[in-house]
């Protein structure tokens, strides 16, 4: 790696007054340690993880029903064992900063379908004690899951802390999935209570889900109840609960005490075959986590933020975060380029933001839009960028530091849905380097690693963390036997986890994400397995077999091209194009409609039978054809060189 020029540079004052800065100090005041630098912090927190991590505990003020006995039992992966004996509860913690100050704003939501709205802290803990008095009458209890399609506005936040108070399970999807891919979700945790809303405003246009929902209901049995947020004067599916009916009982909020390993929710990250994997969190991991997390986003109880993010996208569980810090927490429910690319600038101006996110290819669209945000508008409140989702390029730096402001930190941040955190990410008293990110995060042991689990120093490799997090899955919900956890992020580094991108760190500890190096899909920071793009291709009578790609690679635009195996060969034409379209509009998401479809006559598979997804991406992103794949180890090696054709096409256009 070459040294990438300075960009920003913390003041003196910006860095003495950072939530990170506060922890160094406690450090040397409480436990008199002391650290010439921040890469020696970080190599204390990787080597002495039990210490770190009960450090975390400490400065954060985290309440605990209980103490454990230790603070890690195994330090194995997968298999780690964290804080045994500990009771808590993550809302009760989430819900407890800024308590003394019922009066202060919660949260702002601004949303197509129902405009602008407040919440306080005090009405916000009145609404979820409602709603947990009536989950629990609805026969809710610990372990129970609740399910919801609802967009991002105060209802999935109160419903998602209703649920953890109770001890039961939170698993929430976008009411822009398809029915099938989220009943693909939902049927494999069976939810207890389902929290929709059938239709929404989006980009001026009203969205509706009915048919959609109506199936949803249908397809999972196991549901005893189903609530409906409306909008307008639209009526309730028949049988559903109304929304509002939930939220004005006064009640006591009892926060069920639970283990540090209690399920709190079920999140999703699809792999390439099979249904998506449900990624089980435990309410100690992700309060821990998120406590740690607040150190590299610089959040506390001065904060206002907002992250522009889909329901169902793992940033959406960062709010929970800012909320926790004591944040005012802006939620965004609205196109962002509708009426224009400024629409969420002018309310970050509005509402005085100091701390706004995106994912990356937000601030491309931006650039590509031409705005100047900051010679628009007043945001001299705006301190702290973050962006995450895909590899930011040198480009996005130099916009934001040309149209946003000269003097803010960008902090973008690359991890994961996986374990709900970050692996490398911002430090504000660090400076900023165009193209990296600023640090390796503390307490995770990330490293570049070569094929043979060598560590690459300045070079690309596979990123991987050698020591355990406690936010790392639990399970997957229905891996009885832990081989699908296995499968996912530990048979490449036996004992190691290998997490799926291609990462570059520098000496100082900078890094670079390049994109993925498996064969997920990487919508603007969206991710989804190829097998739901099949299920939804390959249910069409017209097609016989297909193969998805997903070309994200850092500088380059994403691009995803789609091959088809026809029924009628050569019978590829518009009308059959927008037939497929559609077809993964419907099932999956309109975010996941090819760039481009191409008639094949065959997908190149193993001798096994498996789909060449990885080769096919190698070589599409400029990968020599003769070492990409070993034609040894295929069925159809022939298959090989229409690809090869295509990729040359691609060069010379």
């Amino acid at each position: 790696m070459t040294e990438n020029p300075i960009l920003w540079t913390p003041s003196v004052e910006r860095a003495a007054n950072s939530k990170m800065a506060a922890y160094q100090s406690w450090l040397r005041q409480t436990k008199g340690l002391e650290f010439a630098s921040y890469n020696d912090l970080w190599d204390w927190s990787v080597a002495e993880i039990e210490e770190f991590w009960q450090s975390i505990c400490d400065f954060a003020g985290l309440k605990f029903s209980k103490y454990a006995s230790s603070v890690l039992t195994k330090r194995v992966m997968p298999g780690a064992e964290w804080f045994p004996g500990a009771r808590l509860n993550w809302a009760e913690n989430i819900l407890m900063a800024e308590a003394d100050k019922p009066e202060k704003q919660a949260l702002i939501t601004h949303s197509e379908s129902f405009g602008r709205n407040e919440l306080s802290r005090g009405e916000l803990k009145a609404q979820v004690a409602s709603l947990a008095a009536h989950l629990r009458e609805m026969g809710v209890e610990q372990g129970d899951r609740v399910a919801a399609v609802l967009p991002n506005t105060e209802c999935a936040i109160i419903a998602c802390l209703a649920t953890a108070s109770i001890g039961a399970i939170w698993s929430l999807c976008a009411p822009d999935m398809g029915h099938v891919a989220i009943l693909d979700r939902f049927q494999q945790i069976a939810p207890k209570v389902l929290i929709y809303q059938d239709k929404y405003h989006h980009g001026g246009k009203l969205i509706s889900r009915e048919a959609e929902l109506a199936t949803v209901i249908e397809g999972l049995p196991s549901l005893t109840h189903h609530i409906a947020v409306s909008v307008g004067d639209s009526p309730a599916t028949q049988g559903s609960v109304l929304w509002t009916d939930l939220l004005d009982r006064p009640a006591e909020l009892d926060f069920a005490q639970v283990s540090f390993d209690h399920p709190l929710w079920i999140v999703y990250s699809s792999g390439t075959t099979g249904n998506p994997k449900p990624i089980v969190h435990g309410h100690g991991g992700v309060l821990l986590e998120g406590s740690k997390q607040a150190l590299h986003q610089d959040l506390d109880q001065r904060s206002r933020f907002c992250w522009l993010t889909s329901s169902g996208w793992i940033m959406w569980n960062l709010q929970l975060v800012a909320l926790g810090q004591g944040a005012t927490v802006m939620l965004y429910d609205r196109a962002p380029n509708h009426p224009d690319m400024l629409d969420i600038w002018r309310r970050v101006a509005a509402e005085k933001l100091s701390y706004f996110g995106a994912g990356a290819a937000f601030f491309t669209a931006c650039a590509k839009a031409g705005i100047q945000p900051g010679a628009e508008l007043d945001l001299s409140a705006l301190v702290s960028l973050g962006a995450t989702g895909s590899p930011m390029t040198s480009d996005g730096y130099d916009w934001v530091y040309s149209a946003v402001s000269e003097d803010i930190w960008l902090a973008p941040v690359s991890g994961g849905t996986d374990f709900c955190g970050a692996f490398v990410g911002g430090n504000v008293m660090l400076p900023v380097r165009a193209g990296e990110m600023q640090a390796r995060i503390l307490g995770n042991a990330v490293r570049a690693f070569d094929p043979f689990g060598k560590e690459l120093i300045g070079e690309v490799g596979e990123l991987v963390c050698t020591e355990p997090l406690p936010s790392m899955p639990l399970f997957f919900w229905g891996d009885d036997d832990g081989s699908r956890l296995h499968e996912s992020y530990f048979d490449t580094y036996p004992g190691i986890w290998r997490h799926g991108d291609w990462i570059s760190i520098s000496a100082e500890g900078g890094s670079v994400i390049y994109g993925r190096s498996d064969a997920t899909i990487n919508r603007r920071g969206l991710r989804l397995g190829s097998s739901e793009i099949y299920q939804a291709v390959e249910g069409l009578a017209e097609i016989q077999d297909s193969l998805v790609v997903d070309l994200e690679f850092l500088g380059r635009d994403s691009f995803m091209p789609l091959f088809v195996v026809l029924t009628t060969p050569g019978s590829l034409d518009e009308a059959q194009k927008d037939q497929i379209k559609q077809a993964i509009r419907q099932s999956v998401s309109a975010r996941f409609v090819p760039d481009e479809i191409i008639e094949v006559a065959e997908v190149p598979r193993t001798l096994s039978g498996k789909k060449l997804e990885v080769p096919v991406k190698k070589l599409l992103l400029g990968g020599d054809p003769a070492t990409v794949v070993n034609r040894d180890s295929m069925v159809n090696p022939e298959s090989f060189d229409r690809f090869i054709a295509y990729a040359d096409a691609r060069k010379q256009a």
